[in-house]
């Protein structure tokens, strides 16, 4: 996991979920340490501005990554995450932005126009939309919203869009095109994180 991450970054990829659904707490928030000692967040880059001239900047501003914790607010902060995903079944919007404050990310998952209509009233940054394709990163799927409910979630929404559920390199661009502001992608990029990662970055620039 902390290798595929290193080769992610490499590859230019700044914003990391860290998703664990199996793990204990104590492994998770181990496991989350390290991927933020490895890459340090955005705002602590920032701090340290001033010394604009330091190699030792130089080299944290190009590992700069957000990491974004998967459901669990309280190891987001533990762990100094820059924000959390929440999901339907998840602990809610509102409740998770009093435990993380105004400043860290809250991403919530949406699968319908119900769900996304009631999402884009919290405190949300940013909705996902999915699953667009079929995908076998989750047990108990939800049913396939295809492009046509990117385009419908992107009609009800300004926030920004993260389309998910077995986007691959194949399809990314259609579901950008669909209004999409971005994608969220696991099996595509697990083979060879790195060369994945860049061929994604020429895909959608």
């Amino acid at each position: 996991m902390i290798t595929a991450a290193e080769e992610l970054v490499s590859a230019g990829v700044t914003l990391i979920q860290y998703r664990n659904k199996t793990g204990n707490a104590r492994v998770m928030l181990e496991q989350a340490r390290e991927l933020r000692r490895l890459f340090p967040s955005h705002a602590d880059v920032e701090s340290h501005s001033n010394a604009a001239q330091n190699a030792a900047l130089e080299w944290a501003t190009q590992r700069s990554v957000r990491l974004i914790m998967n459901d669990r607010a309280d190891l987001c902060l533990a762990a100094e995450f820059d924000g959390v995903h929440v999901g339907q079944e998840d602990l809610s919007p509102e409740p998770v932005r009093k435990i993380i404050g105004p400043e860290r990310w809250l991403g919530v998952s949406t699968h319908n126009p119900e769900q996304l209509r009631e999402a884009d009233l919290t405190s949300a940054d940013y909705l996902a939309i999915g699953p667009v394709f079929a995908t076998s990163s989750k047990e108990r799927a939800d049913p396939v919203v295809g492009l046509e409910g990117v385009r419908r979630a992107r009609a009800l929404t300004r926030k920004p869009l993260v389309a998910i559920g077995g986007i691959t390199r194949a399809n990314a661009a259609s579901v950008i095109d669909a209004g999409a502001d971005s994608v969220a992608v696991i099996s595509d990029l697990l083979r060879e994180p790195s060369k994945s990662a860049e061929e994604f970055f020429r895909i959608l620039r």
